[in-house]
């Protein structure tokens, strides 16, 4: 008896020892496992929303390098940007312009806003109490249009921010700095208006050395921040750099409110996020206790090993199960992390090139001495291109997309006019970016001498593919009939760098242009392993693949 309560014993014993055991090692490694689901969505959400913030600061600087600062006072400047501005991005609450008046011009901008429209055209505070202009003797910054114009908005021009402590301390900045400035957390509109945050790019006159004044616009702080999201599993605030412990947070409604971080937990983990020239810290809280479900699972594995000490093998055979199971939970989650960093870098690496291209096309279409009506038109063409491709790449997942569809109305002056025949091969993303604005180049260009002969278009657009395989030749031939170099409109020096060298060179082949007895041609020649460039699809194909757990 007493050897068998001796066994008994022994076997009690070890099975404690063993539920003590896999309890303590599923407490482990459910808690890390939460906390590498819960740092993963962190930082896919802020770098999300730094992406957003990239975007929004974009638009400012590209806004105030499109805006024609007046030499005189006019009503509706933005009336000229706003197709721009719409096109680009429509999120923002009101976008506006600031112009810094001296105080000979206060009574012109009173008679400017009164033939703008606006219903209140007396120059007042920011708080709305009219300003004695005869007492002004330095200039002050009046807001004198807006977008979008509604019964609310339109109450707003005419008002002076040099003394708002928030919107005075941005325009000081942003003019001493000269780059885009983002303001503390205000109220929008009104002051019970939604929470936002006003970023403001300076407008600066070629040869001045002040700015004129500035494009403002303004986005609410829910949206901005990214906020609203029920599925996910954490709630994110900001750190509110008006108050020092202070934090704002959004509900599900998106409405902002504050809050003292010394009245609840810490958060879980920060992020530190960069928008017109400032950091912004976000927290992020957990919505569910880690620590408690890790330790409900622990007792109860704890409480099926008590109960069960007789069934060691049975005990044995769950633990190795279990750990298995969870090995190979980690397994994936670990390749998934793989992939999707693989998949942030790569489309870091586009968005970076995209932009390096759309800065490239807006430097050399708004060169010195450029025709600003032109140069304005030229530059939303190339854009609307290169948004047209970035879009036929997206559905394809960046694995190329069919040349013939380069030539959609949307992108391509004239597409009805052109008759386009050859082979639809898929091109790779980068050939395809270069030949769309390539394309669109040669469109925008055709305006003289649209005549037809007979019912045929006058411009054709041919390519071929020749050669054997592993030595396959592109080419490609432009040919506008009706037209000579006295009729044609001369191409731009951007046109010229794009046709002659960047086009070219981007496809690792040669050009030509010339003009014939009846006709003005452009010839390009590459090798077909650079207009597909399966190298390129290959990495798509890798990055797009599905997980698989390894098997032990």
């Amino acid at each position: 008896m007493v050897r068998l309560g001796f066994i008994i014993g022994f076997i009690a014993l070890l099975g404690a020892l063993l539920s003590g055991l896999a309890a303590y090692r599923v407490h482990d490694q459910e808690l890390a496992l939460d906390r590498i689901a819960l740092a993963r969505a962190i930082d896919v959400h802020a770098s999300l929303v730094q992406d957003r913030l990239t975007e929004r600061e974009l638009l400012a600087r590209v806004a105030s390098g499109l805006f024609r600062a007046p030499s005189v006072i006019k009503p509706n400047m933005l009336e000229p940007l706003r197709s721009a501005i719409y096109a680009f991005k429509t999120d923002f609450v009101v976008a506006g312009w600031i112009a810094r008046l001296k105080p000979n011009e206060l009574a012109a901008a009173q008679t400017a806003i009164a033939g703008a429209g606006f219903p209140n055209p007396q120059l007042r505070s920011y708080d709305d109490k009219p300003i004695n202009t005869a007492e002004i003797t330095q200039p002050i910054d009046v807001l004198m249009d807006l977008e979008p114009r509604s019964n609310e908005t339109k109450t707003l021009p005419g008002r002076s921010y040099d003394q708002d402590p928030v919107r005075s301390a941005m325009l000081t900045r942003a003019r001493a700095e000269k780059k885009s400035v983002a303001s503390d957390p205000v109220p929008l509109v009104g002051g019970n208006g939604a929470i936002g945050i006003i970023v403001a790019a300076p407008v600066i006159p070629e040869g001045a050395m002040e700015p004129a004044g500035f494009v403002t616009f303004s986005y609410e702080l829910a949206s901005l921040m990214l906020t609203n999201d029920d599925m996910s599993l954490f709630a994110v605030a900001l750190r509110d750099p008006r108050k020092e412990g202070g934090e704002l947070i959004a509900n599900d409604q998106g409405v902002v409110s504050t809050r003292m971080m010394a009245d609840g937990p810490a958060p879980s983990a920060t992020r530190t996020v960069s928008f017109g020239g400032r950091d912004w810290q976000l927290g992020y809280y957990a919505k569910t206790n880690s620590m408690r479900r890790a330790e409900q699972t622990a007792i109860i594995v704890a409480a099926i090993g008590f109960a069960i000490t007789a069934m060691v093998c049975g005990l044995f055979g769950y633990v190795a199960y279990n750990n298995l199971r969870l090995s190979r939970e980690i397994q994936v989650r670990i390749g998934f992390e793989r992939r999707l960093t693989a998949v942030i870098d790569e489309l870091n690496h586009r968005v970076k090139n995209i932009l390096a291209v759309i800065q490239s096309i807006v430097t050399r279409t708004l060169r010195h001495g450029s025709d600003i009506d032109i140069a304005r038109e030229l530059l939303i063409g190339r854009i609307h291109a290169m948004s047209n491709v970035v879009s036929l790449l997206s559905e394809s997942q960046w694995q190329g997309v069919k040349l013939k569809g380069l030539f959609e109305a949307r992108a391509i002056p004239h597409a009805d006019r052109i008759a386009v025949t050859g082979p639809d091969i898929a091109v790779s993303a980068r050939a395809a970016q270069s030949l769309s604005l390539l394309f669109f180049e040669l469109a925008s260009h055709s305006d003289e001498g649209l005549s037809l002969v007979g019912k045929h278009p006058h411009i054709t657009a041919t390519w071929t593919v020749t050669g054997e395989e592993g030595d396959e030749v592109f080419r490609f031939r432009w040919e506008e009939f009706n037209t000579s170099e006295a009729t044609r409109r001369p191409d731009s020096d951007f046109g010229l760098i794009l046709l002659d060298r960047v086009a070219p060179e981007a496809l690792g082949g040669t050009a030509k242009r010339f003009f014939t007895d009846v006709s003005y041609v452009y010839e390009l020649t590459a090798p077909m392993e650079t207009v597909v460039d399966m190298t390129e699809r290959d990495r798509t194909d890798k990055i797009s693949a599905p997980v698989r757990p390894v098997r032990s």
